[in-house]
């Protein structure tokens, strides 16, 4: 018998109101806590999570690292805003694309399912670490662009308001991209093969390792359909010169058409949660 249950006994012998439990929004934030702990305590994990996009960045800056005639930037800095918008996305959607089908494959879902904590807080748990690690992914390539590659920084309010609606709107759009392309793997074991394909795919497609006016116009209408072209686009705007536009197919930033189509990938992302996410294999019945 639980600590819970001792007291909820004594209560009905006593008379006395039963122990009321935590609300889901503080076990999601205990939840959190737990999930940020658990990450940190993988040292393989945390290393692989923030030194591929540099390692990346200083790799690709370093082979197309000159200067974009006519921009006012350099490719490097180029590379260093799309690195940020990949960022995003590995810690969130691959991130929890791969974590929760592992977690679905040991079975610790549906014991997690059987305990009085509500769903809610398992999902706001996640969304926490999301939060964390996305937040410090994003800071180290900000200190690693700006020091090694000159990149600008916003010099106004403006520019820090746009990089942040295009950060929640990206990372709340990719983490439930992320939970619900969990529910696709059969096992463990196919996760990281079935996560990381499309998300490499993307990568090549929507500008972040190739500069987007090289990339071919079908592959950029693909593109055009998920959110991580948008998000690269529109921290390049943040990040890079006026004059960088007009390397983008519109010859703008377009934050308009990125706010849209981030915001309907939050709402869609939403509903596919909804229809698809298990608590348990489908061997499992």
């Amino acid at each position: 018998m639980t600590t819970t249950d001792s007291a909820a006994a004594v209560a009905r012998q006593t008379g006395a109101a039963a122990p009321r439990l935590p609300g889901a929004w503080r076990l999601g934030l205990l939840r959190g806590a737990l999930e940020v702990r658990l990450f940190f305590r993988r040292r393989e994990q945390v290393v692989f999570t923030f030194a591929f996009p540099i390692v990346f960045l200083f790799l690709f800056a370093s082979i197309f690292g000159d200067d974009m005639a006519g921009t006012g930037a350099t490719a490097s800095q180029y590379y260093v805003a799309s690195m940020i918008a990949a960022g995003i996305m590995s810690t969130s959607f691959q991130s929890l694309g791969i974590s929760i089908a592992v977690e679905r494959d040991e079975k610790m879902l549906r014991r997690l399912r059987g305990t009085p904590m509500p769903p809610a807080a398992y999902f706001l748990g996640k969304i926490w670490l999301v939060l964390v690690t996305g937040v410090l992914e994003t800071a180290l390539l900000l200190v690693f662009g700006t020091a090694v590659y000159g990149l600008d920084l916003p010099a106004d309010v403006s520019g820090w308001l746009t990089f942040g609606w295009i950060f929640v709107l990206g990372i709340t759009g990719c983490a439930l991209l992320g939970i619900a392309i969990s529910s696709v793997p059969k096992s463990s074991r196919s996760a990281t093969s079935v996560v990381v394909l499309p998300f490499l795919v993307l990568q090549f497609i929507s500008g972040v390792y190739i500069l987007i006016d090289t990339v071919p116009n079908w592959m950029l209408t693909v593109g055009s359909f998920f959110p991580l072209k948008w998000m690269c686009q529109g921290l390049r705007g943040v990040f890079l010169p006026q004059a960088a536009a007009a390397l983008e197919p519109a010859g703008s930033w377009e934050y308009g058409r990125a706010a849209l189509v981030l915001g309907a990938w939050c709402v869609g992302g939403l509903v596919l949660c909804l229809l698809t996410f298990r608590w348990k294999n489908r061997s499992d019945g």
